[in-house]
């Protein structure tokens, strides 16, 4: 109810339609015939109640919202939120400016233990959405190129995706882009769906620095998957199918190209051709090129150590944020791809994603990518298996107890120093070496 009245206390009555409440089969007991009275006293039929007959899982339940509301912009929020002062007209405002525009507020944050909002009106240090190729949103800094784009800070920002937890947009781009794929279980895609298929297919996908909403974030998920079934999985397979051309690879590659049964997408794919959208590589060079991409890379797959006796050990970790400024460990290699899917780039990287193997005299770490080589330039040496790092002339090892990496003295009969690759384009290697060679001779 805090965001029910969030809303209405903070938006002007003449913009507000309506508020729908999609109950997804709950078990509460207070959100049945209780907060139907509460409802009916308090809010006058402003605000509505539907309920779905069976659980349906965040995306068909926004769907059934969206089926029931009347006005000619929808605006979604996630049940925790609370909106800021002034936070819907600039909203609304954009849309009525340009009909394919989908709007996101900057979203703060609200305590999930106090529910303090802890409101940001800093709009120099705006984050725009992103992705990395297990099609997982992330945040980053909005890059220089769209800083140049704007005259003032608090013009609205492109943004290559979005949180998809709340934004708004009009109701008839929203049904000309064919909502939300119906084939997808629960939750989980249905943003970079919605985010690719806009700049696809004619609109502009934007944060509006004028407009906040406080959300409470939570530490874990509220769905339960079906026995057997990765829902998210499943879905992302289907945006890769539809959506992303050539470049679904790279993503079937950090899976382990183990597809399953993801359904038909033929339907989706129909309403694409229909829509006559753009490629998913001019989504990549012109709404995302900061996007590090694979097919550049010399390297790929797991990285897997020859040394000691038993099962051989491969280079492990999630690399997620949390990770990041800590030592690496080994895993026994899976070929499941996962936390074992590294790439090594054309300027000698070891990388996934924005996250760097980095090495400055102590423990290897993951350290965030910065394209200098530094600490982070490793030259692989296919014929002997070894990774030099390149400042110090020292070898990447796998101490003797298998759970860590450290950087040592190179010695050709170490099997702990012998290192391979799961692809390893020895071509590519040799003309980024010669490219080398030649920038080093003019210098």
């Amino acid at each position: 109810m805090r965001t029910v009245h969030s809303v209405l206390d903070k938006s002007p009555p003449e913009l507000i339609k309506e508020i729908i409440l999609v109950d997804d089969f709950s078990n509460k007991e207070y959100l049945g015939k209780k907060l139907d009275n509460y409802v009916a006293s308090t809010f006058h039929g402003k605000v509505k109640v539907i309920r779905a007959k069976r659980r349906e899982g965040l995306i068909r339940a926004r769907l059934l919202g969206a089926a029931s509301a009347t006005g000619p912009v929808l605006t979604y929020l996630d049940s925790h939120c609370e909106c800021a002062e002034g936070w819907l007209e600039p909203l609304l405002d954009r849309i009525a400016l340009n009909s394919t525009a989908v709007v996101c507020p900057v979203i703060d944050v609200i305590n999930d233990s106090t529910f303090e909002y802890h409101y940001n009106p800093d709009a120099s240090g705006l984050n725009v959405g992103g992705f990395d190729w297990n099609l997982q949103f992330n945040w980053h800094a909005i890059p220089l190129r769209e800083r140049k784009r704007h005259k003032s800070p608090v013009e609205p920002v492109w943004s290559p995706t979005m949180a998809g937890g709340l934004f708004s947009i009009s109701r008839e781009f929203f049904e000309k882009l064919g909502t939300y794929d119906n084939g997808f279980d629960i939750w989980g895609g249905e943003n970079l769906e919605l985010s690719f298929k806009t700049w696809m297919c004619g609109g502009t996908l934007e944060i509006v620095p004028c407009s906040h909403v406080g959300h409470v974030f939570r530490s874990r998920s509220p769905y339960k998957w079906r026995s057997g079934v990765n829902v998210l999985k499943r879905n992302s397979i289907r945006l890769a199918e539809v959506w992303m051309d050539d470049y679904k690879k790279y993503y079937y590659d950090r899976i382990g190209h183990d597809l399953g049964d993801y359904g038909d997408v033929s339907s989706r794919k129909a309403l694409r051709k229909k829509l006559q959208c753009k490629s998913f590589d001019w989504y990549i060079r012109n709404i995302y090129p900061e996007l590090f991409v694979p097919g550049d890379a010399i390297g790929s797959g797991e990285i897997r150590n020859y040394g000691g006796s038993g099962y051989q050990m491969c280079i492990d970790s999630p690399a997620k944020r949390s990770d990041l400024h800590k030592p690496l460990g080994l895993y026994p290699c899976h070929k499941q791809g996962g936390n074992q899917y590294w790439l090594y780039s054309k300027i000698g990287e070891i990388r996934r994603d924005e996250a760097c193997l980095d090495y400055a005299g102590h423990d290897v770490v993951l350290y965030p990518c910065h394209g200098s080589k530094g600490n982070q330039h490793w030259i692989y040496n296919q014929r002997l298996k070894q990774i030099k790092h390149a400042i110090t002339g020292k070898c990447l090892e796998m101490s003797i107890s298998k759970d860590r990496l450290k950087v040592h003295d190179c010695s050709s009969t170490n099997k702990y120093q012998q290192w391979t690759f799961s692809e390893f384009n020895a071509t590519k290697m040799a003309e980024v070496m010669a490219i080398a060679d030649d920038s080093q001779e003019e210098d």
